[in-house]
């Protein structure tokens, strides 16, 4: 992205004197799809498509927050006095949320600052532009107030933030592959312990095509929550017959041995998508490592049709997507991305193939719900940092 036009109006904003560039990117989850909170793998990579930050600190305690993506909110300005929870202040509680959890942790942030943010992350995608913003102000506010912060705290703080400020019950994934992506490179993070593996990517004759509904969804009212619960429940009743502490810690045979004693169909299905997503994930990364794009593609197919029918939280636009692409020749595998509910899939494409999937799709995609499709290619690239011109 041309980050000229970012600093082009922070100047216009808020005068001459030059801002700092950041940037913090979006991720997709290659697999391991709603394992996070059930603390069993998740499988993210960093991508290409991402937030800026032109930023600069004041003299005063005010701070002034303005998206080029949200022109119409306007500079919201807030006091370093007084960083609770407004509605009014709309999208400026993520970075606001994270500057008050710093300081709240004993960081010195004692001056306040002008930041503008721009971003090419289609909002409401499910590619993490909130992570991304609360990931992108933590290290602008730990370059430019000089803070020593350990990168997982910064992603731990992030994941606060949405937790206990917004209120959405969400993992920690998001923001663990924003903060330590890695170009070429996905993250098989065991959500449990935070240990992690990085695993290379060599895609040298594929690229990976995100399929976005551009049907919004929002994380918080939607059935996230719901779905949260149902999974808390199957593992107290699996927990009086079982000593584990979550459903990532069963594998698939004990969970097929014990599912018996869950008092609801619906929980059997939601509490074995967790137990199996997470096997998959695993089986990924050696098929990844292994350089096995076939059986990846396979896993990947898998993982959506349990989420389609154990999990149920893809929908008609994203099922409309993801079974277009199946029957594309030159992909090799295809699934949702994200949450759920609208969003984006992903699909794993063939070079020589990609212009003729991307416009099959797009067209059965169009005439199925009656409004187009976006697609991108995404390349898979470092975590959030100072920004530097390539």
């Amino acid at each position: 992205m041309d980050t000229q036009k970012l600093e082009k109006t922070f100047t216009e904003l808020f005068g001459e004197a030059e801002p700092q560039i950041f940037f913090a990117p979006g991720r997709i989850n290659l697999i391991g799809e709603h394992t996070d909170y059930n603390g069993g793998n998740v499988f993210p990579a960093a991508i290409t498509l991402g937030t800026y930050a032109a930023a600069r600190k004041r003299e005063d305690r005010q701070l002034n927050f303005y998206s080029l993506k949200l022109p119409e909110k306007g500079v919201i300005s807030v006091s370093l006095d007084h960083l609770e929870y407004k509605k009014e202040d709309n999208w400026a509680n993520y970075p606001k949320g994270m500057i008050k959890f710093l300081k709240e942790a004993g960081h010195t942030i004692d001056q306040g600052l002008d930041i503008v943010y721009h971003g090419d992350i289609p909002n409401g995608a499910g590619l993490s532009s909130s992570a991304s913003i609360e990931v992108l102000t933590g290290v602008v506010v730990e370059q430019l107030y000089d803070l020593t912060l350990e990168r997982l705290d910064l992603i731990k703080t992030g994941q606060k933030v949405e937790n206990e400020y917004i209120g959405v019950q969400s993992g920690i994934m998001d923001q663990f592959a924003i903060g330590m992506g890695q170009k070429d490179t996905a993250l098989l993070l065991d959500t449990h312990t935070l240990e992690y593996e990085r695993v290379p990517i060599k895609l040298e004759n594929e690229v990976i095509v995100i399929m976005n509904t551009k049907k919004r969804r929002e994380l918080a009212d939607s059935k996230y929550n719901e779905r949260r619960s149902e999974c808390e429940q199957a593992l107290k009743e699996l927990q009086q017959v079982l000593p584990v502490s979550s459903l990532g810690e069963m594998d698939e045979a004990a969970f097929d041995a014990h599912q018996h004693v869950l008092t609801d169909e619906t929980l059997v299905k939601r509490a074995r998508h967790a137990v199996y997503e997470n096997g998959r994930t695993l089986k990924a990364a050696s098929a990844l490592k292994a350089g096995d794009l076939q059986a990846f593609g396979r896993l990947m197919n898998e993982s959506h049709i349990s989420l389609r029918d154990d999990y149920e939280v893809t929908g008609k636009e994203l099922d409309t997507l993801v079974e277009a692409a199946w029957k594309q020749p030159g992909v090799i595998g295809a699934r949702m991305t994200g949450a759920g509910f609208g969003g984006c899939a992903i699909a794993l494409v063939g070079k020589t193939q990609v212009d003729t999937v991307i416009e099959q799709v797009g067209k059965q995609y169009e005439s199925a719900i009656g409004y187009p499709g976006e697609f991108y290619i995404a390349s898979i690239s470092d975590g959030a940092k100072e920004w530097k011109e390539e």
